[in-house]
């Protein structure tokens, strides 16, 4: 028996220590590519312990000139991701009103917030789909009545197997519905 009619679960978006590492490594990669094109097309050492001055600008300092621009440009997009927290929100199931309601952030714009609301009454299911491999995915789904799937767990971050089968345990009972995926 729960106390409480209202079950909100907090989802983690981008700001994640991965997220952090891999922007960080991303953008200095990236400037040691451009610094080191810079370098061979100036004939002026602008990086440290290094001969950049050794390497032709055509072809070698144009194509890490390029690189370096390219990893600069997706480290920026990494931490643009980070500081807007793009897909964090929460899943909120409100069994006084009956409603589900599911929230996510995305990209600034018109549609930054993005919210879905579903009817506890149309509600088939838990989904529970195990996916185990070189890249093992565990993910809980919401399953309408209408065979629409919505995934409820966060993404990039796998969960134990025992964690993800307890959340869906007691999701199914808190809704009153059925369970799917775990035998």
């Amino acid at each position: 028996m729960y106390m409480s009619q209202i079950k909100i679960d907090k989802i983690l978006g981008s700001r994640r220590i991965s997220n952090y590492f891999w922007a960080a490594i991303i953008l200095v990669g990236g400037l040691s590519f451009l610094l080191a094109g810079l370098s061979s097309y100036l004939q002026r050492d602008l990086l440290p312990f290094t001969k950049s001055t050794d390497l032709l600008f055509l072809p070698q300092g144009v194509i890490m000139t390029f690189y370096g621009t390219a990893a600069i440009l997706i480290s920026i997009f990494l931490w643009l991701t980070i500081i807007w927290n793009v897909g964090s929100g929460y899943n909120e199931f409100n069994r006084e009103v009956g409603l589900i309601t599911i929230c996510r952030l995305g990209f600034p714009g018109n549609n930054r917030i993005l919210q879905l609301k579903y009817r506890i009454q149309d509600i088939y299911s838990i989904k529970v789909e195990i996916q185990e491999g070189l890249v093992p995915r565990t993910e809980i789904y919401l399953k309408t009545k209408d065979k629409r799937e919505i995934p409820l767990t966060r993404v990039g971050q796998p969960i134990p197997l025992s964690e993800i089968e307890e959340q869906a345990v007691s999701l199914a009972k808190f809704l009153g519905v059925a369970l799917e995926g775990i035998a």
